[in-house]
């Protein structure tokens, strides 16, 4: 068996991220996938190169959408011989992607891979009642008029009516908003905290854009060159003002402006061994050293759908041989600022980390002033199959600015699971 090797973070690319229903109105899956692919294509000089594998995906889908990865790849200058593989993990999508690839490359079996995710609700599938899809289904196989008609014996128009696309989990009925307002009841976030954390993502990320930072990241698409969910200008009174969004009582602390926006964008980041980094004169931003999945039964043990972050970076840790504060950067994504005030004070929880993670004490605090140094999902919004891939880009060009460090990455999905990370960078 061949010894494991180093995965390397080349870099990463994305377009910019926009609220549903506004730039990108008129973009697909498909369309934002390709330019994202496109994008490292050009930063990277891979133009006709072969990529061993691609592998990413979206959650919001069409019927077409069968092998996405595999034709935004053919629309690229990307080699055609390039495989790609499409998978969902809901929000954790594309960082799943970059674990599976890591894997492959320390393995030995492949040396390059591009991770990537898209999503869009600008384009959702407009799904017909189940009784009239079973109706379309007897027309397309009829062979005489008469079977044609009877296909149609019975008919309603209120059949005509669409399911109106949704969010809810299937297992509950709640969407992920609700199920975050429980969680935050019952760790008691208030609602000033959770809008002190969007302000800081806000102002973080603005400043990151000032500065430049994001210049080699994020690719113009449709004239757009900045994320257009950022409000440089918000303040702690304008978002004290806006109404609760999922628990109007009084006891509501999550609205629109500490959660985040249904948004439309895409994102890709290349992997690779280091052999084949040095062979292609590609400088490594960091190391993809350790990863782990989760989950959390908030069904039959009515645990917070959005805790398993908390599991799978414990795990992580135990692992990898490390202490929570044990890194220098800290990436959270900021599904809802309850998500993530909720998962900090876990960790700090000693009842918590013994009886449910199974640690000997409480995992402790983090330094603040290291977590979302860019900004995070509450600023730059949240195409859910996109958010791993653009943590990834982030972190690794944060690493490679600071010359060596360590960072910590915890996403959030839908289903009560969670993924988690680490980037080095010697």
């Amino acid at each position: 068996m061949s010894q494991v090797r180093k995965v390397a973070v080349i870099g990463g690319a994305r377009i910019p991220f926009c609220r549903s229903n506004t730039d990108y109105f008129n973009l697909s899956n498909l369309d934002m996938l390709t330019r994202s692919l496109q994008a490292l294509s050009d930063k990277y000089k891979l133009h006709d190169q072969l990529i061993e594998e691609v592998v990413g995906g979206a959650v919001v889908t069409h019927s077409r959408d069968w092998n996405l990865a595999r034709e935004a790849v053919l629309g690229t200058s990307l080699s055609p011989l390039t495989p790609a593989v499409t998978i969902q993990q809901a929000c954790g999508t594309s960082l799943q992607a970059a674990l599976q690839l890591g894997a492959k490359i320390a393995a030995g079996h492949i040396d390059s891979g591009i991770a990537c995710g898209t999503d869009t609700t600008s384009d959702a599938p407009i799904v017909l009642s189940k009784r009239f899809n079973k109706r379309l289904l007897k027309l397309n196989v009829a062979k005489t008029g008469k079977q044609r008609l009877k296909a149609f014996k019975g008919f309603r128009f209120k059949e005509l009516v669409p399911d109106a696309p949704g969010n809810g989990e299937p297992r509950t009925r709640k969407s992920m908003g609700q199920h975050c307002e429980m969680m935050a009841q019952e760790w008691g976030i208030a609602r000033a905290d959770q809008d002190a954390l969007a302000l800081e993502s806000h102002q973080k990320a603005a400043a990151a854009f000032d500065a430049g930072f994001f210049d080699d990241l994020v690719f113009a698409c449709e004239g757009v060159t900045r994320d257009n969910n950022m409000r440089p200008d918000i303040s702690l009174e304008k978002l004290a003002s806006l109404r609760n969004a999922f628990d109007k009582s009084d006891k509501g602390t999550l609205t629109a402006g500490n959660s985040t926006t249904l948004t439309d964008g895409s994102a890709s980041v290349l992997l690779a061994s280091e052999e084949w980094a040095e062979q292609h004169g590609l400088p490594v931003q960091a190391y993809l050293t350790f990863g782990r999945n989760a989950a959390v039964d908030f069904v039959g043990k009515n645990e917070g759908l959005l805790m398993a972050p908390t599991v799978a970076v414990s795990e992580m840790l135990t692992q990898a041989r490390l202490g929570l504060q044990d890194f220098d950067f800290y990436e959270i994504h900021e599904a809802f600022a309850a998500q993530v005030l909720c998962t900090l004070a876990a960790w700090e929880s000693e009842d918590y980390c013994k009886n449910r993670l199974g640690r000997s004490a409480a995992l402790g605090a983090i330094d603040r002033t290291k977590m979302n140094v860019k900004g995070s999902s509450l600023a730059a919004g949240h195409p859910f199959a996109a958010t791993g891939a653009r943590i990834i880009g982030t972190l690794g060009k944060i690493l490679e600015e600071a010359g060596s460090g360590r960072g910590l990455i915890s996403v959030c999905t839908a289903g009560g699971m969670g993924v988690s990370a680490i980037l080095e960078r010697p």
